[in-house]
C-alpha cells in the first residue's frame, strides 16, 4: 500500500505542469547588449504552455529593482527580436533594472494562441511569480512600460495587481473602438485573434479599452503617458481620452506629447529614454511618493 501510494504520488508529481513564472530554458547571452549587461531569451511557463520571452539584468551582484517590458503589435509583427531585445531590454539593465519581457503565447516558437488582450494578459502577469523567483531580485520594486499594443497590455494588467509601482505607456492603445473606426484594415485581425469578437464585439473591445475601466487601475501606481501627435498607427487623441478618463477617476499620471512625433517617437528617443528612466528611478528604484491628486495650493 504504501508502495503504491509513493508510485502514485511520484506520477501525480510528474505530471503537474511547473508553476508559473517557472524558467524552463535559458539561452546564450545575446550580442549587442550593452557593457555590463547579460541579455538572453528565455521559455517560462504560463497557463501551462511554454511561453517565449527575454530576460537582462546587470552583471554586477546586487539586489535590483525590475521592470516587465509588453512588446506591441500582434504575433509576429512587432515581435522582440534577438538584436532589438538586447538593444531595448539591455538598456533599461543598463539603468539599474532587471527586465523581463513575453512575446506572448503562441509567438516565437512558444505555445498556444494569442488573444489580442485576453488570456494572453495572464503571459505578463505570470513574470511576476518569475522575477519572485529569482535571486538579486526586489519583490516590493517592480515598474512596467508598454508600448502601442503593449500599452493595451499594460492597462489590463494593471487593473488586476496592485504589484507595479510605476508604469509608462507608449502610444498606447486605450481604445480598440476606436481605432478599428479610425483603422478598418484592423477588422480581420481582431476578428482572427479575439475569441468570440463576432458573437459579442462590444463587450470585446470594450474589455480591452482602458477608457472604460480607468477607475479600476490601481491609485497607487501613477502611469506616464507618452505619445506622438503625428502618430498615425494609433491616434494621440487615445493618450487625451486616457488621461481625461484617468483625472476623472483620480488616478496619478503624466501626460507627454510630443509635436510631430510618429508611433515609435523616433525623433525624440533620448528625451523619451529620459523620461522613462526618470519616472521609474523616481517611483520604483527610490520609491517616492507622487504629489496628492486632489486640488491644493494657493
Amino acid at each position: 500500500m504504501m508502495l503504491a501510494s509513493a508510485l502514485l504520488a511520484l506520477a501525480q508529481a510528474v505530471a503537474a505542469p511547473p508553476a508559473d513564472g517557472t524558467i524552463l530554458a535559458m539561452g546564450e547571452p545575446l550580442p549587442g547588449a550593452p557593457d555590463g549587461v547579460v541579455v538572453r531569451s528565455i521559455d517560462y511557463a504560463s497557463d501551462g504552455l511554454r511561453v517565449k520571452g527575454y530576460l537582462a539584468r546587470p552583471k554586477a551582484e546586487g539586489t535590483y529593482p525590475a521592470l516587465i517590458f509588453n512588446r506591441g503589435g500582434n504575433r509576429e509583427f512587432g515581435a522582440l527580436t534577438d538584436a532589438g531585445a538586447a538593444r531595448r531590454l539591455g538598456l533599461y539593465a543598463s539603468w539599474g533594472y532587471v527586465v523581463v519581457a513575453s512575446q506572448y503565447r503562441g509567438n516565437g516558437g512558444g505555445e498556444g494562441r494569442e488573444e489580442f488582450g485576453g488570456e494572453d494578459v495572464n503571459d505578463v502577469l505570470n513574470l511576476l511569480p518569475l522575477l519572485d523567483g529569482m535571486s538579486g531580485v526586489d519583490r516590493e520594486r517592480v515598474g512596467m512600460i508598454g508600448w502601442s499594443r503593449g500599452g493595451m497590455m499594460t492597462y489590463l494588467a494593471l487593473a488586476r495587481t496592485d504589484r507595479i509601482r510605476a508604469a509608462a505607456v507608449g502610444a498606447g492603445l486605450a481604445d480598440l473602438e476606436a481605432s478599428l473606426r479610425l483603422r478598418p484594415e484592423l477588422e480581420p485581425v481582431a476578428r482572427d485573434l479575439i475569441p468570440g469578437f463576432d458573437t459579442d464585439r462590444e463587450a470585446q473591445l470594450a474589455a480591452r479599452s482602458a477608457v472604460r475601466f480607468a477607475g479600476t487601475l490601481p491609485a497607487t501606481t501613477p502611469i506616464l503617458l507618452l505619445h506622438g501627435t503625428s502618430d498615425w498607427r494609433v491616434d494621440p487623441r487615445q493618450a487625451l481620452a486616457m488621461a481625461s478618463a484617468l483625472l476623472e477617476a483620480k488616478r496619478p499620471y503624466r501626460l507627454l506629447l510630443f509635436e510631430g512625433g510618429d508611433h515609435a517617437l523616433g525623433e525624440f528617443r533620448d528625451d523619451v529614454d529620459r523620461a522613462l528612466r526618470e519616472w521609474m528611478d523616481r517611483y520604483v528604484r527610490d520609491r517616492k511618493p507622487f504629489p496628492s491628486i486632489e486640488p491644493h495650493g494657493d
